[in-house]
Order: C-alpha cells, then sequence, then structure tokens
C-alpha cells in the first residue's frame, strides 16, 4: 500500500486522493503548520506554501547536514508534496495578489501571532467576503483571545503551561524536555488538520466555510487525560514519576537492564501481569501487578533488581515470545530498522532522503513524493498564470519584488 516513488514533471500534480481538488493557502512556517499542511498534501490535496519576500520560511537553513546553498533536511521532510512561491504581503499589490489567489482557495493556513494576517489585510474578514467557503486556519500558541493570546513561546513553553511538562520524567527528578514536539505536533499539526478537516466537510455541504482557532496549549491540555483523571479521582495530581501510567504501578514501568539499556512493561491486565511472572520465574508476584504503597515498592524494587541482573538482550530474547507487552526500549537508529516499522514502509527514502511515510494506511491511497519539497518562489510563475496573470503582470510583479 505505500509506493514510494516520485514524480516530476508536468505530470507531477495529477495525483489523486481523497483531498484530491482541495486548494490550500498555506502561509505557514518552522515545524507546526507545515506538517499540518504537509499531511494534506500527502492526502492529496494542492498546497501553495506562500513565503515572504525577504528571509521566508527560515528552516530552509535550521538543520544539520544540509550542503552550502542547499536546503535544509528540516524543510525537505515537512514540505514535501508542496508547490511553492514568494509574496510581499506588505505591499498593496502583493495583498491584491493573495486575495486573487483566495477566491479559488478552499483553505487557508497562518501562524502568524493573533492580529497580523487582519493588519496585513489578508484576515478571515477580509477574505471571507470574496470567498464564502474558505476554511481559514490560525495555528499559535495561546489561541486568538485571553490575557496570553501575544505571548511569545515554544513548545515547551506550551506545555509546561498546560500542566503536562511537570507530568514527565522520574520520581524526584526535574521534569524531562521530550524529544517528540507534544505541542507542536499533537497540537499545531494534528489538531489543525483535524479542524479543517471537519470545517472542508461543512463548507462542502452549506456553502459557508468556518474559522478554525487552534491554540497549541489547548490542544495538549485537552489531551491530558491521566492528570485530570488524577484530579477528578484524588483531587489532586500525583508527583511525576508516580501515577498509573508514568511509574506508579509495578506493571507499567520501565526497568533498567545490565548494559544501562531499559525494558518497557506494559503489563497491566492481569493475564498479561501472570504470563510475565511466569516468563521472569517470579509466580510470587501476580497479585502485586497494579499494586500501590509499600507492596508496589517491595515489587518495583525485586523488579529492578531482576533486570539489572542480565543485558538488554537475553530480555529481548526472553520476551520475544511471550505476548504480555513486554519490549525493549529501542534507540531511534533500532527503531528506523525494525521489521514492523519496515513492513509497514514507514521510513521510504525519496528525494534522497529517509523521510516519514504518513502516519496512516488508507485504502486505494498509495503514497508517493510527488514532488520535493519546492525551491524558492518555484512555481509563482505557474501559480499566477493559472490566476490568470498575464506574462507582462507578472514580470512587473517580479520588478517590484513582489514575488
Amino acid at each position: 500500500m505505500t509506493k514510494t516513488s516520485t514524480a516530476t514533471g508536468p505530470d507531477a500534480r495529477s495525483h489523486t486522493g481523497p483531498l484530491a481538488g482541495l486548494r490550500v493557502l498555506d502561509l505557514t512556517r518552522l515545524l507546526p503548520g507545515p506538517v499540518c499542511t504537509l499531511h494534506l498534501a500527502d492526502l492529496g490535496a494542492e498546497v501553495i506554501k506562500i513565503e515572504d519576500a525577504g528571509a521566508g520560511d527560515y528552516s530552509r537553513t535550521m538543520s544539520i547536514g544540509a550542503a552550502p546553498g542547499e536546503d535544509s533536511y528540516f524543510f525537505r521532510v515537512v514540505n514535501r508534496n508542496k508547490r511553492g512561491m514568494r509574496l510581499d504581503l506588505k505591499q498593496s499589490s502583493g495583498v491584491a495578489v493573495f486575495l486573487r489567489l483566495a477566491r479559488d482557495a478552499d483553505v487557508i493556513v497562518e501562524s502568524f501571532r493573533p492580529g497580523v494576517v487582519d493588519r496585513l489585510g489578508v484576515g478571515y474578514t477580509v477574505v471571507k467576503e470574496i470567498n464564502p467557503r474558505i476554511v481559514y486556519c490560525a495555528i499559535t500558541g495561546y489561541g486568538q483571545d485571553g490575557p496570553w493570546r501575544d505571548r511569545a513561546g515554544h513548545d515547551i513553553n506550551y506545555i509546561a503551561t498546560a500542566g503536562v511538562l511537570d507530568q514527565i520524567g522520574n520520581a524526584g527528578e526535574a521534569p524531562a524536555i521530550p524529544n517528540l514536539q507534544i505541542g507542536d505536533l499533537l497540537g499545531g499539526a494534528l489538531t489543525a488538520a483535524m479542524g479543517i478537516l471537519a470545517a472542508v466537510i461543512g463548507a462542502k455541504a452549506t456553502g459557508r466555510g468556518r474559522y478554525v482557532d487552534v491554540a497549541m496549549t489547548d490542544a495538549s491540555f485537552a489531551h491530558a487525560y491521566s492528570p485530570l483523571l488524577a484530579m477528578l479521582g484524588r483531587g489532586q495530581t500525583l508527583p511525576r514519576g508516580t501515577d498509573d501510567l508514568n511509574g506508579g504501578l509495578p506493571g507499567y514501568g520501565l526497568y533498567r537492564t545490565q548494559d544501562g539499556r531499559y525494558m518497557a512493561v506494559g503489563a497491566l491486565e492481569p493475564k498479561f501481569w501472570q504470563l510475565f511472572c511466569d516468563a521472569i520465574g517470579k509466580p510470587e508476584l501476580k497479585p502485586f501487578g497494579l499494586a500501590r504503597g509499600s507492596a508496589g515498592t517491595r515489587t518495583r524494587h525485586e523488579l529492578d533488581v531482576l533486570f539489572a541482573s542480565q543485558p538488554l538482550t537475553h530480555w529481548a530474547a526472553r520476551f520475544e515470545n511471550v505476548d504480555c507487552g513486554v519490549t525493549p526500549v529501542l534507540t531511534f537508529e533500532e527503531a528506523m530498522a525494525h521489521p514492523q516499522l519496515q513492513a509497514r514502509g514507514m521510513l521510504p527514502e525519496v528525494d534522497g532522503l529517509r523521510q516519514f511515510a504518513p502516519p496512516l494506511k488508507m485504502s486505494g491511497l498509495d503514497f508517493a513524493v510527488h514532488s520535493p519539497a519546492p525551491k524558492v518562489g518555484a512555481d509563482g510563475t505557474a501559480i499566477l498564470r493559472e490566476a490568470g496573470y498575464p506574462d507582462a503582470e507578472i514580470d512587473a510583479l517580479r520588478n517590484q519584488r513582489v514575488i
């Protein structure tokens, strides 16, 4: 189901998918917005990445490994299957071009601070007057209202504000900074894509679009179910590393092996815990998989000592054929080579790079990279011609540095 070819040339946009025919104007940069529109593009939408006429999307220069004069790996892996143009929205003629493109668009995605697009003259209020069916999505850290709406921030700030960062880490230790950007990706990418698609369905049915206000802090907060359940059930959260699913139960935790690696034990259900105890030769621990207090502490200590007696390879082999939710904690390099992820085609090589495939499979849809990430302004002339601009007017816009 996963195809990894790269189409080029005049037919590069002739692919189909469930979002074929959907036109998206993408004003975002860096990680959250571009990953959102990447998912839309991989599902068949036509995404036009619009960069300003100055620095553009500065992720082009933000990662290790790119040769001088070459776009970064970061930019290339999150902007495939998109078209690109430059447009100076600080010039009135640039605003006019954008609004002309917006007439035929289905979706606009932006990630400026609140109020910026309105000051530029390309905000939702203006666009919906010329295109009532537009779905206009704004991705910000804290949302379009509230006392913190204008604050700067990054992923670490959003998950800190949402109470999520405080819950991540080992008992008695400092919070651990996750190397998967929860706010950016759960919030700015996936939540935005969900909101956009819901609003698009509504627009198809009613002819009226919607404004979609996505705050990465909101999205992080709204998925913190374990702390919420602790508050509802106990009246307070437990300290990090001691709640049921982050170290508080013997049957759900990490255990260090002799060689400094870790095994992930997720034997929560009684049947899995009993299989686990049999596999390690400790049938006397069967009553204590969900134990708290002194019994839980004693059980976790026994497991700490046991796992520390052998290297990771020993324990991985021991549980290879015991289906009880116990697996080695892999490095990312090991995950890249894991047979399950290989079988799912999750890391194809396209455009000269190993890249993530889409995080879902869908019948009738073969994943393919139809075009690599666009060079600066690469498709501007073609996009303007499609919008009805004559070449003389395109030349004039270029001479004025509008495009």
